[in-house]
């Protein structure tokens, strides 16, 4: 299956959907980070399950860049100035599929590095060189109004956590699990959400 049959999906198939990306793009370069695609998605799912984060975030953690491939948008649209909004993406083709806490994990982990620029003095300096880049694509910090909006997102503890592990999970050569590892709790929080 190709990102293309995407309207073939189902229950019974988004996660070997999600798997084949994995397999086909996932050594894809990560925005000039030191780390592929799929390193840096595992390595947001290893982190979570090092803190003995639920499925959910571990879920979250590990799909949040999912939209880098479901995206119209071609693949050098930063080259372009182009914000691809992979976040936006990427929580669209997993909400069929996954509960509400992790697709708003995966829709508002962008916004979350605007908010915690604008609310946390020392989360700026600690960005990647690439994630600089990509948050004057992305907007930049946050206004006062965006905050306060941003404030009623009921996931938003989540979200930060999520935001934070996509932040360290830039490591070059860190061993983590697989993404074989992982399907069966996806599959678990599919099989959840659809008789849920």
């Amino acid at each position: 299956m190709t990102v293309r049959d995407r309207t073939k999906l189902d229950a019974e198939s988004i996660v070997d959907f999600i798997a084949d990306i994995f397999d086909r793009r996932g050594a894809d370069s990560y925005l000039g980070e030191a780390v592929t695609m799929s390193e840096h998605m595992l390595q947001s799912a290893y982190l979570a399950e090092q803190v003995g984060a639920d499925d959910s975030l571990v879920a979250a953690a590990l799909l949040h860049d999912i939209g880098h491939y479901t995206s119209e948008f071609p693949p050098d649209a930063q080259d372009q100035g182009i914000d691809n909004r992979h976040d936006v993406a990427g929580a669209a083709v997993l909400a069929p599929y996954f509960p509400k806490r992790v697709t708003d994990c995966v829709r508002y982990h962008v916004p979350a590095k605007r908010y915690l620029c604008a609310t946390d003095p020392g989360y700026f300096a600690r960005l990647s060189e690439a994630s600089v880049l990509t948050l004057k694509l992305q907007g930049g910090p946050m206004s006062p109004s965006e905050i306060e909006d941003f404030h009623k997102l009921a996931n938003l503890d989540d979200i930060l956590r999520v935001r934070i592990w996509d932040d360290a999970a830039k490591v070059a050569g860190r061993a983590t699990p697989s993404f074989a590892h992982y399907a069966p709790l996806l599959q678990r929080m599919v099989d959840s959400h659809r008789t849920g």
